[in-house]
């Protein structure tokens, strides 16, 4: 499309009135919807600055898909043969480190906890007599026979405070159930269990994900991996946003299928706008960096399609300018055509120069 051309239709309703005058000077004219006095500059937000070439990074584009950060990832699962009794957390749950996940019930805890009560109770008599009233070796197998029985509890995956709590209540709570516990702060991503269900050492009942932080697997060609550095800079574009990332991890493998290697990027999800399994776009900076004319990407609107930013004319006017725009790079967007070096050009504010002039045309005040 000829930019001169669409230039004088995005003026339109913006110029009708000094064009027409002559022939319609029966009728007031209308007020140039971009004429503004400074109080409706300083109302609208606007910030002018010169358009001027900027640095840019060179990056390189490929398609990503978002994983969970595995060194942020906990399997919760039992470590000896119990039956769940009731669920304490479930799917989407956010917990913290001690947090109650599920309660389950086994014969060996059981046992176990009736041993550690008659150890604790048999020590704490042959203690209290001390190691000259009785045989260094009676003395000695009583003190191993309570930290056996601790030990064993801990192996089964029972807290020293749940250990403590047993046997502060005495042989009442030698039941073998017990509340296996957070062991980190996550958001519970997986729970396949069923309430009663007998389950066997090692299943996993629970996967905990600190979300903070996830990675996105980019995919590109050896040839484009090898400019790849771990620790450089990486974007990740999603859900009309960009998401600063770190490289941590370029593998040194190809994929035999899609014939590309996986570059690991690091991205702070704080924001919980990134999820394990959604395809994203990743640009990933290289070596090099080059010089272009470019503006921030909020200073570009689209009238009637069209790419526009505008134009500081001085003395409160403004002016609609298409332009074409290349790639856009860490917010900032370079224009091929219809800008000039030196040019004045509304970086802030644009959208609200949008709406006015559509106000205008649509014969609002």
């Amino acid at each position: 499309m000829n930019l001169s051309l669409l230039k004088r239709s995005l003026l339109g309703m913006a110029l009708f009135t000094a064009l027409a005058g002559p022939v319609m000077a029966q009728e007031p004219a209308p007020a140039n919807p971009l004429a503004l006095d400074a109080k409706a500059i300083k109302d609208a937000g606007l910030v002018l600055d010169k358009a001027a070439p900027h640095t840019l990074t060179d990056e390189l584009k490929a398609p990503g898909e978002v994983k969970a950060d595995a060194y942020s990832t906990v399997l919760v699962s039992p470590r000896v043969e119990s039956q769940v009794l009731a669920r304490k957390a479930k799917l989407g749950d956010v917990v913290t480190a001690g947090d109650p996940l599920v309660v389950l019930s086994s014969v060996e805890v059981a046992e176990t906890q009736g041993a550690l009560i008659v150890a604790a109770q048999d020590w704490q008599r042959i203690a209290a007599l001390g190691p000259q009233a009785v045989s260094a070796r009676r003395y000695n197998e009583a003190k191993v026979a309570r930290d056996q029985a601790r030990a064993k509890l801990r192996a089964y995956g029972l807290s020293e405070g749940q250990i403590n709590g047993l046997l502060h209540k005495g042989s009442s709570a030698a039941d073998g159930s017990f509340e296996l516990l957070a062991p980190a702060d996550g958001r519970v991503t997986t729970d396949d269990f069923l309430v009663g269900e007998r389950v066997e050492p090692g299943r996993t009942l629970f996967t905990l994900v600190k979300e903070d932080s996830v990675w996105v697997e980019a995919q590109l060609a050896p040839a484009d991996a090898e400019r790849v550095e771990a620790g450089g800079r990486a974007r990740v574009i999603a859900h009309d946003t960009s998401l600063p990332g770190r490289v941590v991890q370029r593998s040194h493998q190809t994929n035999e299928r899609t014939r590309t290697v996986p570059v690991r990027i690091e991205v702070d999800n704080r924001k919980d706008l990134l999820h394990p399994g959604e395809l994203v776009e990743t640009r990933l900076a290289v070596g090099g960096s080059s010089k272009a004319l470019a503006v921030p990407a909020e200073a570009i609107v689209l009238l009637q399609n069209q790419p526009t930013v505008f134009l500081a004319k001085g003395e409160g006017q403004f002016e609609p300018a298409p332009v074409v725009t290349g790639d856009t790079r860490e917010g900032w967007t370079v224009i091929t055509q219809g800008l000039k070096p030196g040019d004045t050009y509304v970086r802030k504010g644009a959208f609200a120069l949008k709406a006015r002039l559509l106000r205008s045309q649509l014969g609002e005040e």
